[in-house]
């Protein structure tokens, strides 16, 4: 499936922007020269755009974790209100650049999406805080993919992100258009081995909304909610399993012995670990095309992100 560049925001630093606390950098290759391919970057240092310049004085979160401060170290200037003042400008304005996710510094004050340092007034600091922009971010575009990029040197994070970036994308393009009540039932059909895989009960709840009445517009709201809550639920092995089990149900019967034989064999070493998720689902996807089983070659389960990437090789 052709894909367009699709934008996603991202902390400055991660970038290769020298914009860190020390004048420098935290470039993440994966993200400039992999999904750099894929995606337009919105680069975004809260603590520059804020004003407080390169090289700078340190800052950190204090206090409580509901409602921590955002302290400079040295100066014990507070922080917290211009940082939050700033950060619900800007993320109005990203909100209106169609993003389809965002990767942020793990680690910061500012950009840290969990587990940031949180200084009380004795002990060490407790790892409980949430960046200061970082939070606005999430609250304000609660449906947006949003990762840090420490998560996304795990093989199954990084391609649950990715996945969820191309399915918002997908779902951005599909829901900006004028959707009539049957494109909502091809988008849903199209995507239900891949809900399946994620959160079953989710695809039997959206099958009901998308069979039900009511205005449009509020089951268009409703589907995009449910759709991306149930993405956001990380698929398991065992599920995986059960989708391809499922589609091998609708080629059986075109297969020789043999070939029923090692379609089963190699969903089997999926299952016990001996080979990744590419394996089964290419010998699948061979035998759809073979067979020319409509249903299955619709299936965005079968391609959800650019081959290129190749995340399944890995999971």
């Amino acid at each position: 499936m052709a894909h367009a560049p699709l934008r996603l925001g991202i902390s400055a630093c991660l970038l290769g922007e020298a914009v860190r606390w020390d004048g420098g950098h935290k470039r993440d290759p994966f993200l400039t020269e992999t999904l750099g391919r894929w995606v337009e970057w919105v680069p975004v240092c809260p603590e520059v755009e804020l004003g407080l310049g390169v090289p700078r004085e340190t800052i950190r979160l204090e206090g409580d974790a509901g409602a921590p401060r955002l302290m400079a170290i040295e100066s014990r200037r507070d922080l917290t209100a211009e940082m939050d003042a700033f950060a619900r400008r800007r993320v109005a304005g990203l909100a209106r650049l169609d993003l389809s996710g965002y990767v942020l510094k793990k680690d910061s004050p500012s950009c840290g999406m969990e587990r940031v340092r949180l200084h009380g007034a004795a002990g060490p600091p407790a790892r409980k805080g949430v960046g200061a922009f970082a939070r606005v971010l999430m609250e304000q575009m609660s449906l947006l993919p949003v990762e840090e990029e420490g998560r996304l040197h795990d093989p199954e994070l990084r391609e649950h992100f990715v996945e969820r970036v191309f399915a918002y994308w997908r779902w951005r393009r599909f829901s900006a258009g004028t959707p009539t009540r049957g494109a909502l039932v091809a988008f849903h059909t199209a995507h239900k081995l891949q809900l399946l895989a994620h959160h079953p009960a989710s695809l039997r709840r959206l099958g009901r909304l998308v069979a039900g009445r009511g205005p449009l517009a509020g089951v268009l709201r409703e589907y995009g909610r449910g759709f991306m809550a149930a993405l956001g639920v990380r698929a398991t092995p065992a599920r995986h399993v059960n989708v391809l089990e499922h589609m091998a149900g609708y080629v059986t019967r075109g297969l020789a012995a043999d070939e029923r034989r090692e379609l089963g064999e190699v969903i089997a070493d999926y299952r016990r670990g001996l080979v990744p998720l590419v394996v089964p689902l290419t010998l699948l996807g061979h035998h759809v095309r073979r067979q020319d089983v409509s249903y299955l070659a619709e299936q965005v389960y079968l391609s959800p992100h650019p081959k290129e990437l190749m995340l399944r090789n890995h999971v």
